[in-house]
């Protein structure tokens, strides 16, 4: 690897990078708004060391109000229903200096592959 290049990923890996592979094109999540997802989460080296595919089961949480990272709270702000994004996520959006289960270390950034499946708002 050259320097430049070594430079730029340093540089690259302090900001939130949001990838839409998919544009959905049902509701968008909003702040407050509760989201249901599918979604693979990697390390740096890409070990995957969350799924809900593997456990069969959708996540859901509160969007925008602090419940889940701040890579999320930031990057799934008006992703449609029906797309697909993938997040890079430094670490100062993710856990930070601190560990987390096994896998995450102290300053980790992390990637999350996330499907969008549905979005309740207090409207509904």
């Amino acid at each position: 690897m050259t320097e430049r290049a070594a430079t730029g990923s340093i540089a690259m890996s302090k900001e939130l990078q949001i990838t839409d592979l998919h544009l959905g094109e049902g509701k968008a999540a909003v702040k407050g708004a509760l989201i249901t997802t599918h979604y693979t989460a990697t390390l740096e080296d890409g070990t995957v060391f969350d799924s809900s595919h593997e456990r069969g089961k959708p996540f859901q949480c509160v969007i925008g109000t602090g419940r889940v990272i701040k890579g999320w709270d930031q990057g799934l702000m008006g992703m449609k229903v029906g797309g697909k994004r993938q997040l890079f996520v430094p670490a100062h959006l993710a856990y930070g200096d601190r560990s987390m289960g096994a896998h995450i270390k102290p300053g980790a950034d992390l990637t999350f592959e996330i499907e969008l499946l549905e979005v309740l708002t207090r409207d509904d």
